[in-house]
């Protein structure tokens, strides 16, 4: 019973120690984009102004990327290897997204927009 109890305190001391700590960033919303020939899904979503949001990227075929030169995105979404975009936008608009990896004969139909509202 003495060893149970010492093993149950080591594991539970392992997990706060080892846990990794969650930014500000990362305690937000998080929005999950799926990213396939030749489009990405969602193709539109919506941010509000001044409110920090983590995108998951996450590819669903072969390596793609997402470029949003409005809002400074530029991310490699690679197969296997979800990429985690922190965005805190500063102004509201349309901003138009694009794959930025050649992934086929379609790929200039791969389009995302993001709205950001007040």
């Amino acid at each position: 019973m003495k060893n149970s109890l010492r093993i149950v305190f080591v594991l539970v001391l392992a997990c706060l120690l080892f846990h990794p700590r969650m930014s500000s960033a990362e305690t937000g919303q998080t929005i999950e984009i799926h990213a396939k020939k030749y489009a990405f899904v969602p193709a539109e979503i919506t941010l509000r102004q001044g409110q920090t949001v983590t995108l998951l990227l996450v590819t669903d075929d072969v390596d793609h990327g997402l470029s949003v030169p409005g809002l400074g995105i530029q991310a490699d979404i690679l197969k296997k290897q979800p990429a985690r975009v922190v965005v805190t936008p500063t102004q509201t608009g349309d901003f138009p997204g694009v794959c930025s990896r050649f992934c086929g004969l379609g790929h200039k139909k791969m389009q995302l927009m993001i709205h950001v509202v007040p």
